[in-house]
């Protein structure tokens, strides 16, 4: 096929199928630009409602712990575990003298009564007075109260003898002249506190 167009015709549509590739190309660019801001500002417009999100969020938490009060209610935990600390503590030397004063009298040997006890708040201990009728039952009670086997005293350690008819002007008993003292330590185990016994309050 012949082109007999002129020279300048030729070059005109030359130059016009150039124009349109370019212009196809530069259409092209443009759309993928506008892809690309489209997207960014979609991300950002993400972005902005996610912090926004995160930011209500976390203001509502805070509102919500405050409006709880956490540091009283663990103010408050941390003194009802105090109070059972201490109750614990308490009944660990409560003693149940029903019993402990009827494994006493078993005990003690023919010729000495139970005159007193008192108990030490700090010690654990008890310290026993009695009475007994002569110095060999006296040291007798001693030597029973320490008896492993009654399961009452770890130790029991002898404090005064005294025999004789008066002491700072208060008479002894006739039949009971002899008066002991004696200092005791409760065994760990032992039957007669309340929280050895499996009583329940």
């Amino acid at each position: 096929m012949i082109n007999l167009l002129p020279p300048e015709t030729k070059e005109n549509f030359f130059y016009a199928r150039r124009n349109a590739q370019l212009l196809r190309w530069v259409c092209g660019i443009g759309i993928g630009l506008a892809g690309i801001v489209i997207v960014s500002l979609v991300g950002m417009v993400f972005l902005q409602r996610t912090t926004t999100d995160y930011e209500r969020n976390n203001s509502s938490a805070a509102t919500l712990l405050k409006t709880q009060n956490v540091s009283e209610a663990q103010a408050t935990v941390e003194d009802i575990s105090n109070n059972l600390k201490l109750v614990v503590k308490v009944l660990a030397r409560e003693v149940l003298f029903s019993k402990l004063l009827t494994q006493i009298a078993t005990v003690l040997p023919r010729g000495s009564v139970l005159t007193s006890l008192n108990i030490g708040q700090t010690t654990g201990g008890i310290d026993i007075e009695a009475a007994a009728t002569d110095y060999s039952t006296g040291s007798q009670v001693q030597a029973n109260l320490a008896d492993p086997n009654n399961k009452i005293f770890s130790k029991a350690d002898l404090i005064l003898i005294q025999c004789q008819a008066t002491t700072g002007g208060v008479a002894f008993s006739a039949n009971y002249p002899c008066k002991v003292q004696v200092r005791a330590q409760f065994a760990a185990n032992n039957p007669f506190l309340f929280i050895n016994s499996g009583a329940t309050p």
